[in-house]
């Protein structure tokens, strides 16, 4: 999922891009950017989009009884926090695609669980279709499926999104060495 390159090269923005011819015969490029949202965290607070103003941020899917998938990804993602956590520029959304399941006090236990703060780590959840919207709004897969385990599928992806709500890569959760990629590239959007 992340891209091959070199720390020299500009890490890409990724998405649809809408280009205008202005009238001076120059083209004017708009670059994609992740829509405006609205869910609840895990201490019932409403997090929109005005939480990663100016901020490089880490989103992800999951649900929280997951059997396969998740438990590594939240162990990857608890390393980005740890190596994040006293930087107020990064910040942290995962979005829970079982909100029948995965309340407000579920993510608030869930958050316990792994010691980490609300005010850096968001545990997500809301209406259904809000979060399976917003999903496709970062360009990744999450819906129910009864043959899934767990009853769910979704992207293992982190997905890198900078201060402007562009995205800029797509790392496998699940692996360590992918992990180590999305830290190296946080570092280069600060």
């Amino acid at each position: 999922m992340a891209a091959c390159q070199t720390e020299s090269e500009p890490l890409p923005i990724l998405g649809q891009h809408e280009f205008t011819l202005q009238e001076d015969g120059s083209v004017d490029t708009s670059y994609y950017q992740i829509p405006s949202f609205g869910f609840w965290n895990q201490d019932s607070a409403l997090i929109t989009e005005k939480v990663s103003e100016s901020k490089v941020y880490v989103a992800d899917f999951f649900f929280t009884s997951c059997p396969t998938i998740c438990p590594k990804m939240k162990r990857n993602m608890r390393s980005l926090y740890d190596s994040f956590e006293e930087n107020d520029q990064v910040i942290f959304l995962s979005h829970s695609i079982d909100p029948k399941r995965d309340s407000v006090d579920k993510l608030h236990s869930y958050a316990e669980s792994l010691e980490v703060s609300s005010k850096k780590w968001h545990f997500l959840t809301g209406e259904k279709s809000s979060l399976y919207n917003i999903a496709k709004a970062y360009m990744v897969s999450a819906a129910e499926d009864p043959k899934a385990p767990g009853g769910y599928i979704h992207d293992g992806a982190f997905i890198l999104i900078d201060q402007q709500r562009r995205i800029r890569g797509y790392y496998d959760g699940t692996l360590k060495e992918d992990t180590e990629l999305l830290k190296n590239d946080i570092k280069r959007l600060l």
